[in-house]
């Protein structure tokens, strides 16, 4: 039995289409979604959600959003789903460093400089470690 998964971001329909499973990090650790999986809504965090349908496996890099299991429907709402070759590296790595500079200055930031500078950080995090582990 398969899974019907839609993965939306603001931007985007990231994927919608069938899955044997969607393994996801959520805030209180990775889970891996099957067919006929208990109903669930979920807060997820930043890291690499992996799709498998037969052999195929599709890794992306997500962060924050919500993911909702409904029988064999699974929806998740991200700020980001980004395949490996959608990613630019080196724009990520310098949104890291740049996010990491802005940081060092937190006592003089805004509450909201302080979580746009924490969200970059995330989202590029996000991007690095899924293109280190998916590197060949």
């Amino acid at each position: 039995m398969k899974i019907n998964l839609q993965i939306i971001t603001p931007e985007k329909v990231a994927y919608k289409g069938e899955a044997d499973q969607v393994t996801l990090p959520t805030r209180e650790g990775e889970i891996t979604i099957l067919a006929n999986h208990i109903p669930l809504i979920s807060t997820m965090k930043h890291g690499e959600l992996c799709i498998k349908n037969g052999n195929e496996e599709i890794p992306m890099a997500v962060c924050n959003g919500f993911v909702e299991v409904k029988k064999n429907n699974i929806t998740i709402m991200t700020d980001i789903a980004e395949r490996v070759h959608e990613i630019d590296e080196e724009k990520a790595k310098e949104a890291r460093k740049k996010a990491e500079d802005m940081l060092k200055e937190k006592d003089r930031m805004s509450d909201v400089a302080f979580a746009d500078a924490t969200a970059i950080l995330e989202k590029s995090l996000a991007r690095i470690k899924v293109l280190k582990k998916r590197r060949k």
